[in-house]
This record gives C-alpha cells, sequence and structure tokens, in this order.
C-alpha cells in the first residue's frame, strides 16, 4: 500500500484541528484542515487583502540574516504514525513560503496551546526544506512515532492552502477505553484499514470506516456501473480489523444511497497474513461467510446479529456488493483476542516517541537492563507474541542486581496503598486488600520474616489472587532457601510486567 491511500489524519471532517497559529492575519488556520480542494476566486477582497483559500501570515520586515518564522499547530484527528506529508501551496505564487519544516509530538488529550509551545517534547518529522508555490509538495518522513499534534513552521512567512496528513492511525488505548471492551474492529480511530478494493470511482475506500454517519452521498465508498451484469457480478472492499478479533454484530449502512445502492451484499471472514495474494483476490480460500448474500434497501442501516454465520476470529473482512453501487458505512463489532489485545500494546509500545517509551516500560518493571533492553529492541514488528515473550525471557533471566532492582519498585503485598500512591500495584492487589483484618495482619508478619530471611520483598504476582491464597504462598515460600527464592521471584515478576504490558491498551 502506498502512502497516498492511507487516511488523513489533518482532515477537518475526521475531527482534526488547527490549536494554533502564530499568525494568521490575511487567511484562517482552519483553512488548512478542510477536506475539499483549494479555491481560487478572482477579484474578491476581505477587509485585510485577497480573499485566499488558505492559512496566509502577514509579511514579516526583518533585518538581514534573521531566521524569522510563522509557525501553526495542528492536533491530528487521531494518532497515527506519519507517511506523507503533503504541503499544497495552490493559488499561492507570489507569496508561498521559501521553506517549511514539520515537528510532532504525542500529547495526552486536553492539553493547552501554551503547553504545547513550550512544555512537550517535539520531535523533528521533516527537515526543513524548499517549497514551490501553487504546488502540492510532498514529504516522506521516517519516523515510526505515532504523533497526536503537528507543528508545522513556515520561512519567513506566507501562505499554505493545504495540509495533507497521510498515516496508519494507531488506536488511543487507553484513553478511548480499553482495549478489551466490545468497540467496532473495522473503524479507523480503533487501528482498522480498508486495505483494497475493486473500485472506488465516485467514493474513497477509507469512507466506508469513517467516524459517524454519513453525511451525504459522498460521504460513502461508491463504485461505478458495471456492464454486462450476471449473478456473480460484484464489487468487493479488504479490511483489515484493528486486530485479531471475534464479532458479534455487523452493520451495513447504505445511508444517502437511494438510487444508487447495491442489490445484495455478503461479508466474509479470513485469519491471516495481510500481504498474502488471496487476501486481495476474489479466492474463497481461507474465507469464511460471516453473513450470507443478503438484501439491501437504500438508505437504510443495516443490522445483523443473529445472521451471522462464522463470528472468528478474524484479521480481516471482505465486503462483496452485488452488482455494483454505495455503501456509507461497515462496522463490524466485537472484542479483540488476547493475541489481538498484545499486539495492540506491542504497536503503542514501538510508536511511542523515546521518552514516552521509556516511561511506559519503566511502569512495567523496575529493572534499569530491562528499560534499556526493552527500548533498544523496539520496535516490536512481529506483533504482540513477540513483545510478551521477550519480556518474560528478559525478567526471568536477570542478574541478581537487576532483581533485587526490580522488586526495590514494588510495595510490600498487601501494603499498596490506594491508586493515586501506586497505581499498578493497588489494581493489581485489589483482592487481597479486601482480606479480613486477621489475615492481613497475618500477611504483613509473613513479609516481614520473608524479607528478614531473604534480604528482599515477598513478590507475587497477585492479580486475581485473595488474600488468603496470597498468605499461603507467603507461608509456603518462607521455607525455601534464598537461591530458589531468587528463580521464583523473577518468574512472578515476569508475569507480572507482561500484565502491566498489558495495561498500556487498558487490558
Amino acid at each position: 500500500m502506498t502512502w497516498e491511500t492511507l487516511a488523513n489524519l489533518a482532515s477537518e471532517r475526521l475531527g482534526a484541528v488547527a490549536v494554533w497559529a502564530s499568525d494568521d492575519f490575511f487567511a484562517a488556520k482552519e483553512n488548512l484542515l478542510r477536506d475539499g480542494a483549494p479555491e481560487w476566486r478572482e477579484h474578491e477582497y476581505t477587509d485585510r487583502g485577497k480573499w485566499m483559500d488558505g492559512w496566509e501570515s502577514r509579511r514579516k520586515r526583518t533585518a538581514p540574516g534573521a531566521d524569522a518564522y510563522d509557525e501553526v499547530i495542528v492536533r491530528l484527528a487521531m494518532p497515527g504514525v506519519v507517511r506523507g506529508v503533503v504541503v499544497d501551496t495552490a493559488f499561492f505564487r507570489g507569496n508561498f513560503p521559501e521553506t517549511c519544516m514539520i515537528e510532532g509530538t504525542t500529547a495526552p488529550e486536553g492539553t493547552l496551546a501554551d503547553d504545547l509551545r513550550s512544555r512537550v517534547e517535539w520531535i523533528e518529522l521533516v527537515p526543513r526544506a524548499a517549497l514551490r508555490g501553487d504546488d502540492k509538495n510532498v514529504f516522506l518522513p521516517k519516523s515510526r512515532v505515532a504523533f497526536t499534534h503537528l507543528r508545522v513552521r513556515i520561512f519567513p512567512d506566507g501562505g499554505v492552502a493545504r495540509l495533507r496528513v497521510h498515516a496508519d492511525p494507531i488506536a488511543g488505548f487507553p484513553r478511548t477505553g480499553s482495549a478489551a471492551d466490545t468497540l467496532d474492529l473495522a473503524a479507523l480511530e480503533n487501528g482498522g484499514e480498508v486495505v483494497s478494493c475493486s473500485d472506488m470511482f465516485f467514493g474513497p475506500k477509507h469512507n466506508l470506516i469513517q467516524p459517524g454517519r454519513a453525511r451525504n452521498m459522498s460521504d460513502g465508498w461508491e463504485t461505478k456501473r458495471r456492464r454486462g451484469i450476471t449473478n456473480e457480478t460484484h464489487d468487493w472492499a479488504l479490511v483489515k480489523l484493528a486486530g485479531q478479533g471475534t464479532l458479534s454484530r455487523l452493520e451495513i449502512d447504505t445511508a444517502f444511497f437511494l438510487g444508487n445502492f447495491p442489490d445484495t451484499a455478503l461479508v466474509e471472514g479470513c485469519n491471516g497474513d495481510p500481504e498474502a495474494s488471496r487476501l486481495r483476490s476474489d479466492q474463497k480460500d481461507g474465507f469464511h461467510e460471516v453473513l450470507g448474500r443478503t438484501k439491501l434497501m437504500g438508505h437504510t442501516r443495516h443490522v445483523f446479529q443473529a445472521e451471522l454465520g462464522a463470528r472468528g476470529p478474524f484479521t480481516h473482512l471482505r465486503l462483496k456488493v452485488f452488482p455494483d453501487g454505495g455503501v456509507s458505512r461497515l462496522r463490524a463489532f466485537g472484542r479483540l483476542t488476547v493475541l489481538g489485545r498484545d499486539d495492540a500494546a506491542a504497536r503503542r509500545l514501538s510508536t511511542s516517541s523515546p521518552s514516552d517509551a521509556g516511561s511506559h516500560l519503566r511502569a512495567c518493571c523496575g529493572s534499569k537492563h530491562f528499560i534499556e533492553t526493552m527500548a533498544r529492541e523496539r520496535p516490536f514488528d512481529d506483533g504482540g507474541a513477540a513483545l510478551m515473550a521477550r519480556a518474560r525471557a528478559i525478567t526471568s533471566s536477570l542478574a541478581e542486581v537487576d532483581l533485587l532492582e526490580a522488586m526495590a519498585a514494588h510495595p510490600r503485598i498487601g501494603d499498596a496503598g490506594p491508586a493515586t500512591r501506586n497505581e499498578p500495584s493497588a489494581a493489581e492487589q485489589a483482592r487481597v486488600q479486601s482480606g479480613s483484618p486477621e489475615v492481613l495482619t497475618a500477611l504483613a508478619e509473613q513479609n516481614r520474616a520473608y524479607e528478614a530471611k531473604h534480604g528482599f520483598v515477598f513478590l507475587i504476582c497477585a492479580t486475581g489472587k485473595t488474600a488468603d491464597e496470597v498468605l499461603a504462598a507467603a507461608r509456603a515460600r518462607l521455607q525455601h532457601p534464598r537461591a530458589t527464592e531468587l528463580e521464583v521471584a523473577a518468574r512472578e515478576l515476569a508475569e507480572i510486567t507482561v500484565l502491566r504490558l498489558r495495561k498500556l491498551v487498558g487490558d
């Protein structure tokens, strides 16, 4: 897939916002994110000058050699790994900037403009480069970070008509919820992608998985009319889901398609390699029928639950429409499998900025060796299974000094405190904390005896365990020699680390 076919995350329609600009005297910063092509209006002026369809700052008067610039900060519609940027200077001929540079950052939802300007880390995405006037200036960044905001600087001043940011969306877990929740596995905002389609003459394929219902007929996927129709004539679209998942409900929405909706449709699912040629072909090999061929109606939201045949697990869905026509939205509600959730955790860790990745890893394990090794081995392109296996391997084989460092970051079992003090441990020990006062007192005594004998905190993966179960384990392990307990503690640390990695996506 080429970068041009990826979704534009600087789209006003998707929810991108121009947060701040140093100067937009002649033309507003919001114009940068308009979805339509730039316009030219001959002889149209405002009270500030010529009407321009873009963002345009006033002329700067600076001393020779001064490095003057204007800038705009854009919040993308969703986090994404940027593959291609278009700085379109359409109709800006004598007033386009000489050069530009683009930076990205990852900031929490609701970060204020003042903080974006002065308190966040910006990473260079496109180094300073020359621009051409009245042209689509294309840049192909190499960064693997999933940015939430971009900062575009233009030197020294001038106008840009449109900013297009084509990117691989990365689901905003846990900001938007947990990866363990029921969600639309096909949705663009959750990491879904329309990989390919047979035709999109009237409407682009990515409209199928956009947020919300369609605004009009142009906001859907529509193919041209086929001739020489037989009973098997059809168009198709292949959707890569947010991850491997099982289905509970499908929706096929034909909103605004009244005289041009498909006569019938069917949906097939496959669990396989997205690069395999069979996924892009019309072969049945590897595909299972999710929804049998079904009659459609115009301008209707069709919902299917009991009608579903195979429910997965699937990584891809293929929608077939007979013989042609338009569909505004395809929704595929379900749950990610454990593998799907682990893959989501691997994507989040792999696409975090270096500083964010360090913070994530530190919250999972307090060993400096673990943090540095995992950070060095990013990205985890082999997916979640490889990530979890590697995390287990590193933590279970830590040298004693590194293991003791990691265990020192854990509070005593039964003493995690409120969530505000040690959130991961408090959540993991939730059932332990609800034990009777007598059991918790006995557990505290066992903790002290264990530390006195072995020289380190009693460590156990407490998630789901009761206070009585943990107390029994503490008494049994108190009898072990120190060398044995180091081995046991390393295995428990490995399980805790994997659980915390899964919490990167709210699992």
